[in-house]
C-alpha cells in the first residue's frame, strides 16, 4: 500500500476552508453544522480563527459517509485527503473501516 505524504499546514487549512464553503453551500447541511457546534451564522468567521475550528469542520464532514463522499467528489480529491488534512491540523487520526 502506497502512503501519501502528509499535507502541509497551509494545504490542510485550504482543504478545511473548501469543506466549510461546501457546508455553507447547502442550507440543510449548514443548519446541522450550526446546531452541532452551537454557533450562529454570524459567529463562523470569528470561530474560524480559533485553534481547532478547521479540524472540527473536517470532523463534521467525516462524520457522515455520504457527506464526505459528496465533498470529495465536489472538491475532486480522495476522501482520505480529509483525514490527512485533519491530522495536519493537529487532529488525531480517524479509525475508519475500509469499504
Amino acid at each position: 500500500m502506497k502512503l501519501s505524504p502528509p499535507l502541509t499546514q497551509e494545504a490542510a487549512e485550504g482543504l478545511a476552508i473548501q469543506a466549510l464553503t461546501f457546508i455553507a453551500g447547502d442550507a440543510e447541511c449548514l443548519g446541522r453544522f450550526l446546531a452541532i457546534t452551537g454557533m450562529g451564522p454570524a459567529e463562523i468567521r470569528a470561530a474560524s480563527a480559533e485553534p481547532g475550528f478547521l479540524a472540527g469542520v473536517l470532523d463534521y464532514i467525516a462524520s457522515d459517509d455520504r457527506l464526505i463522499a459528496e465533498f470529495a467528489a465536489a472538491a475532486e480529491l480522495d476522501p482520505a485527503d480529509v483525514g490527512r488534512a485533519h491530522v495536519a491540523l493537529g487532529g488525531s487520526p480517524w479509525e475508519r473501516e475500509s469499504p
